[in-house]
This record gives C-alpha cells, structure tokens and sequence, in this order.
C-alpha cells in the first residue's frame, strides 16, 4: 500500500497562463478527483486481493509478487517521460490516452485466465497511470485561475491521496469477499469512463517544445525489471543459474545505458543539475528505501492476515486503519508543524526510528500473535513514521529546485520510491520464500510462513536504518514556516 499518492506531488515543468474562471470548474475538480481517486485506490486495492488471487490463478507464492511489482516498475520508469510528454503534446490529450490504457489494462486484468496476464495487465495498468498521473496535475494548474480556486482544488486533489488509499483498503476487502478479485480491477473501468466524459471541461494550456527522452526511461524501466527477475529467480534456481546471471548483467548494463544516455542527451529524463544537491539526493535516496521497506511491509503483512491468521478479506482491510491513521496525523499537520520548527534531517530521522522500530516490533510475529497486542500498535507507529518522511522528503525535494525544474524534482522523489519498491518486494520476497523452503521437514506450514515473512520483515528495518544515516548526513537544509504553506 501506498498510501502516500506517488503523483500529488507532481507539478507543472514551467509556469502556465492559467485559465479564466469558468462555471464549469466545479465540474472540472470532480474530473480530475476522480482521477486521482481511481489511481491512487489501485495501489491499495491489490493489496487485499493476493491471497485470493494466488488461490483463483494457481500462482507461485514467488511469482506472487509481481502483481504489485509489475505495475510499480512500469509507474515509477515512465513517470518523468509521462509527465514530459503532456508538456509536448497536449496535457488533455496525454492525459485522455493515459487513462484509455489503464482502463483497458484493468479490464484485461479483470478477465485474466491465469498470473502471466494478469501481471503482464499490472505492467500496462502502469503505462497507462505514468500517462495519466503527472498531467492530472498540470491540467488542474490550467484548469483553475491562480488564487483561492487553484488552492481549493489543490487541498481538493491532496486529500484524494489518504482517502483513496482509505477506499482501497476497505473497497478492496468487500469486492474481494462478497464479489470477487476480478472486481477489484473492473471498478477502474465506470471510474475512468465517467473521467473521459468529463475532460472536455479540462484545459490543456500551452506545450512545450522540445522530445521525450523516451529511449532513457526505456532503459531504465528495463533494467530494474531485469535485476527484479533475475532477483525472484534467483530465489527458486539460485544465483548460479544461467538465466539469473543473464538477467543480472542485463539489468546492470541496461541502468548503465541509461547513465550513457543521460549525460549524452541535450534533453535528458534526468537533468545532472537536478541531482546534484546534496539535500535533494538525501531525499531521493531515503524515499528509494523507504519504498523498499514499505511495499514489503503491506506484502507479507496480507498475506500474514489472511493465510496464517485466517482474517477475510474485509477485515484485512479494515484491520490496515491503525497505518492510515498514523500517516493521517503525521501527513496532515504533525509533519509541517515540526518542520517549521526543527531540521529536516531532524524531523526525517524521527520517521525513520518509528519506521524502523515498527517493521522491528512486526519482526516478533508468531503464529499466535494477537492483533490488538502487536499489529494494532506496530502499524500505528509505522503510519506516523511513514507521514513525517513523506511530508519531509517532498519538501526537501522541491526546496531551492528551479521553476524549470520542479516537474522533474517532484517526479523523481515519486519515481524513488516506485524503482525502490519494486526492487525491495522483489529481494525481500525472495528472501522470504527462501527461509520457508529452508525450514525442517514437519515445521508448521503457519510457522514456515510467519518465519519468512518476519525474516523479510526485519530485514527491512535495517533498509530503514540505512535510510536514517543517509538522512542525517546529507539532509542538512532548513525549511522556513513559509515554504510550508
């Protein structure tokens, strides 16, 4: 789950003339509410779904994880080059296309007869989002006249991300028990077409000149995929094995190609300039294993809940609230409150301690462990954790970064923790796997599995922990009360 939407904070690559007031605005925010609200429930939907997907389809508990994976990766790699293309082509038109893929991505998802498609569905569904998400928000700075109009739609559009992923969680359980998992793709579908018929209320504003970098993100969607494979497998075949090692080299050259490319483009994905404060790279880096710890966390605790603890679907989804009511709190004045206050490398390193000491208190479960006595408050402290760095990260991201610039900053602390959980599902699923299947012959099969899953757990408390050092040492700025608001 993320419950941090990875596009809110995605904003336009250059100052626009903004339109004029329109009695149509009010429309004009529920379509791109909406929007945000079908996108963002997606990444919590699926969530609840696994355990009966993995039961309706047949599929590998190792393969399991590319569900969740497959849509990250391709969201996260094409995020940048989706933004850039609304500036060239037309945010309406960009935006429109966007959301046709993922609607019939989810429509393909919904009727998929076994795991290949439905994940090869997922890896679409996130072409279609990275399409959709960026121009979301820079139709609403055209759309809307500076002043009191933009600022409602902005908290408008904000608050979509605690509230879909708040529906995700609970839509996902109810579908997914009195209907069925398909549903939990098909809901994208009435969602999107009411989007689409409301568009035309959009206003695209003016392009930009210039290409995308479209060969960059290629390279570097593949590579992550590569070493994501070459990962999983390496958990079933072993690190020896010839596909494993194919598929390593391939990923590694691939990321090296993209580097190549960047530095040779005289328009680049990943400007050098954008990266090359210190403050911003801290960010950058900790929401990278930030992803990577978290995305894990909602993986092997929905698994946890429904197959070792028996809980239904629903009230897995219910049982998730504790975590969207820390980062509700944390999000949504806790974090600007203390950040006006204190350091961003202060307030970043408090979330990072709760962050690390929730998935270490999560590392005790058993079998036997109680809801109300381990996961209730483990998933508190998480949330809260979870909200100071999110809030932190982002402003730290987009502090200082020139007008021409802040599509792409923002962009990359979204695409950070997308790359980030996907290759962190990715590692610490296999690692997992690989504990239960080393577990003695007449081991409990509840036993087997907590055992993984917490062996994965409290390996991502040490990613949090690397996390908190890079934090302290390369966050250093302070940001003023103004920025803040």
């Amino acid at each position: 789950m993320s419950v941090q939407d990875r596009t809110q904070q995605v904003v336009p690559r250059r100052a626009e003339t903004a339109a004029p007031a329109s009695p149509k605005l009010g429309l004009a925010l529920v379509v791109i509410a909406a929007a945000q609200l079908m996108l963002v429930l997606d990444n919590t939907i699926m969530n609840v779904a696994l355990p009966s997907i993995q039961h309706a389809l047949h599929m590998a508990t190792a393969d399991l994880n590319w569900v969740i994976t497959a849509y990250a990766l391709s969201f996260g790699g094409l995020l940048l080059a989706g933004g850039r293309a609304g500036d060239l082509f037309g945010r309406r038109r960009v935006f429109r296309t966007g959301l046709v893929v993922f609607t019939l991505a989810s429509l393909a998802g919904g009727l998929a007869p076994n795991g290949s498609v439905l994940i090869a569905a997922r890896l679409v569904q996130g072409v279609g989002a990275a399409i959709a998400a960026p121009t979301a928000l820079s139709l609403l700075a055209t759309t809307f006249p500076a002043g009191p109009a933009r600022n409602k739609a902005l908290g408008v559009y904000g608050a979509m991300g605690g509230l879909g992923s708040v529906v995700g969680l609970l839509l996902g359980g109810v579908l997914t028990e009195y209907a069925s998992w398909r549903w939990v793709l098909f809901i994208n579908v009435p969602i999107a077409i009411a989007v689409l018929l409301g568009t035309g209320v959009l206003v695209s504003g003016e392009r930009d000149r210039g290409k995308v970098d479209w060969t960059g993100a290629l390279c570097a969607t593949l590579g992550a995929a590569s070493l994501v494979y070459a990962i999983t497998r390496a958990s079933q075949e072993g690190w020896s094995d010839g596909a494993t090692l194919v598929f390593l080299i391939a990923g590694a050259a691939l990321i090296a190609l993209f580097t190549v490319i960047q530095r040779a483009s005289k328009a680049p994905m990943l400007p050098p300039r954008v990266i090359a404060q210190r403050d911003r790279l801290g960010a950058i880096l900790v929401m990278l294993l930030v992803g990577a710890g978290m995305l894990a966390l909602f993986y092997f605790l929905t698994l946890y809940m429904q197959i070792v603890k028996g809980y239904s679907a629903m009230t897995t989804g219910v049982a998730y609230l504790p975590f969207v009511f820390g980062i509700g709190i944390a999000a949504g004045g806790l974090g600007p409150r203390l950040l006006g206050k204190l350091r961003a490398n202060a307030v970043i390193s408090i979330g990072l301690v709760l962050g690390a000491a929730s998935l270490g208190w999560l590392g005790t479960l058993t079998p036997g462990s109680g809801y109300w006595s381990t996961l209730m408050p483990a998933q508190l402290i998480g949330g809260l954790g979870a909200g100071l760095v999110f809030v932190t990260a982002t402003v730290v991201g987009m502090h200082g970064v020139a007008p021409r610039d802040t599509g792409i900053a923002a962009g990359l602390v979204n695409t950070a923790q997308q790359i980030g959980g996907a290759l962190g599902l990715a590692t610490l699923a296999s690692v997992a796997a690989t504990v239960t299947r080393g577990k003695p012959h007449g081991t409990p099969f509840g036993a087997a599995l907590t055992d993984g899953y917490t062996t994965g757990l409290l390996i991502g408390a040490g990613i949090y922990v690397v996390a908190l050092v890079i934090g302290a040492l390369m966050i250093r700025v302070r940001v003023s009360e103004a920025e803040l608001h």
